[in-house]
């Protein structure tokens, strides 16, 4: 699913256009994007959390060549599902029946 598709489902629910419907889309994600930027923690309950998480540095090796590489210490984004996004999205997909079978 692409952010055009997640604007059209959302304007289709909400009765808003598709232009109103991208302008909040663009905005929640600004809005995201500056928290995480400053470390803050956003906690949307029911869906999940966005927050960062520090890794420090390591050594680490180029599998072709086995030869050592330094990575820096960085700061990474993460997004951990809630328990109630999982068990539904669980639930729902045991419920389909399975090609492979």
């Amino acid at each position: 699913m692409t952010k055009a598709d997640i604007v059209d489902r959302i304007a289709e629910g909400t009765g808003l256009t598709k232009i109103e419907t991208k302008a909040v889309v663009d905005g929640f994600m600004t809005v995201v994007s500056q928290a995480l930027k400053d470390g803050e923690r956003i906690e949307l309950r029911g869906f999940g959390s966005f927050d960062v998480q520090h890794r420090a540095p390591r050594m680490a090796r180029n599998p072709q060549t086995n030869e050592p590489i330094r990575v820096d210490e960085r700061y990474v984004p993460v997004f951990n599902i809630s328990a109630q996004l999982q068990d539904a999205v669980d639930a729902s997909l045991k419920a389909r029946p399975h090609s492979d079978e």
